[in-house]
């Protein structure tokens, strides 16, 4: 409903009883957003280690709002060692872009094996979080087990903080949800109690899940819905499946659910790093 003065007078005028009615009204219609459609992004590993990288993430970022994407979903190794000089460059890619960047943490956003603190000072209350979205909820989660790449298990906060907040949620809204480890059944480097994330995440209406640190491209039937891992989107780092694509995905949320196309972007050819991490 538009309001206008004669329209807020005519209900002042009827008697206050009225007048709740009208801008209860009004309260009703901001609560029951039904779902829009838009066009979002998904980028996964960036793996952030050097000024060229940079040059090259603005690229992939200006790419990126050619599609007019609402907003990019980030699924985590925003860097590659998480030192503070990285992550506050990622930081500013992301501001420059004039996207809304939503990031979870990787394993490699990590300083060392207990501590993400420059993840979480440049990157506040990112760590396990919701957001909505044109009647849509977005669920971030960390999937991460400090600096371990294989063999993990999600932490007791993240399996403590999905049930606390998921009976809070809407369950018939559609939702999608994004996590650095893959949930889908089957994909490498699957943590070891992935289960126990989906069990929670049961009741709500998920239309897509998108998973990073795999570099390369799934997609796993899970809860009714699509689980997806990507190619990698890193100047300096190669795909785990030996694709050669780099990219993210484009995503048209809508109606009928999540329509995902991946857009590759090219790559400049780059002396591959020295770094001493695991090869994921």
């Amino acid at each position: 409903m538009t309001w206008t003065r004669r329209k807020a007078l005519r209900c002042l005028c009827a008697g206050g009883w009225m007048a709740a009615q009208c801008f209860s009204t009004r309260v009703e219609a901001r609560e029951v957003d039904p779902p829009g459609a838009f066009t979002f992004a998904v980028i996964n590993d960036l793996h952030y280690i050097s000024p060229a990288c940079g040059k090259f993430l603005r690229g992939v970022f200006a790419r990126i709002n050619e599609f007019k994407t609402e907003l990019c979903l980030v699924a985590g190794d925003l860097t590659e060692f998480g030192r503070r000089e990285d992550l506050a460059a990622v930081r500013r890619i992301f501001d420059e872009s004039g996207l809304r960047c939503y990031p979870v943490i990787g394993n490699h956003d990590y300083t060392s094996a207990g501590s993400a603190r420059y993840y979480k000072y440049f990157f506040p209350r990112r760590l396990n979080y919701h957001f909505q979205h044109r009647g849509w909820q977005f669920v971030g989660l960390d999937t991460s087990e400090g600096l371990k790449y294989e063999n993990t298990r999600v932490s007791e906060e993240t399996l403590l903080w999905l049930k606390r907040q998921v009976p809070r949620l809407s369950p018939t809204a559609p939702t999608v949800v994004f996590t650095h480890f893959p949930l889908g059944p089957g994909v490498r480097y699957r943590p070891q109690n992935a289960d126990a994330v989906l069990e929670h995440l049961n009741g709500l209406n998920i239309k897509a899940i998108f998973c990073g640190h795999f570099h390369g491209y799934t997609r796993k039937t899970v809860l009714g819905t699509t689980a997806y891992t990507n190619r990698c989107c890193a100047l300096q780092r190669n795909n785990h499946d030996r694709s050669r694509e780099k990219g993210f995905f484009v995503c048209e949320a809508g109606p009928e659910g999540v329509g995902v196309k991946f857009v590759e972007v090219p790559v400049p050819p780059v002396p591959q790093s020295n770094s001493t991490r695991k090869p994921s």
